[in-house]
């Protein structure tokens, strides 16, 4: 008698930038697309990856880019509610994870009053006092959120 045929299959599937294609018995099949189903599941998905590359060496010279959320709620987690000089500098670190290489003391200003913000009193004055306590270090054009400053707002940087 002939061995009863076992019935064949092709399967093909991409995850992200992985792909798998196989062609044979259902039940091996089957098994390989769990193995590559649970890989992938592992692997980090593109914009993952990229991000991650992008911070790895702490050189990549700009702000991350990617950053959203709104800036109410930034300021509400970095505890820029009450004290103006914090809400400053949540600001300022706010603006740099959106992208914002320039910071000065009128973009955060402009920031917080364009996003509904309580506005501060002395925007300069502000500034002046997170240089210092060391959070921040004036530039030629503006200024820059210092290690200090951002272990101040729990991020590294």
């Amino acid at each position: 008698m002939a061995d009863k045929e076992k019935s064949q299959g092709k399967v093909e599937i991409k995850i992200g930038n992985m792909s798998f294609a196989a062609e044979g018995d259902q039940v091996w099949l089957g098994e390989q697309l769990t193995k590559v189903i649970d890989a992938a599941s592992i692997v980090p998905a593109p914009s993952e990856s990229a991000e991650a590359a992008s911070t790895d060496d702490g050189n990549s010279g700009g702000p991350p880019s990617n950053f959203s959320g709104s800036l109410a709620s930034y300021l509400k987690a970095k505890g820029g509610e009450s004290k103006q000089v914090q809400r400053f500098l949540a600001a300022a670190a706010w603006l740099y994870r959106r992208g914002q290489k320039e910071l000065s003391a009128s973009a955060v200003a402009k920031a917080l009053q364009e996003n509904h913000q309580k506005k501060l009193a002395n925007p300069a004055d502000c500034l002046n006092q997170n240089v210092t306590k060391g959070y921040c270090e004036k530039t030629k054009d503006g200024f820059f959120i210092t290690p200090e400053g951002w272990a101040i707002l729990g991020e590294d940087q």
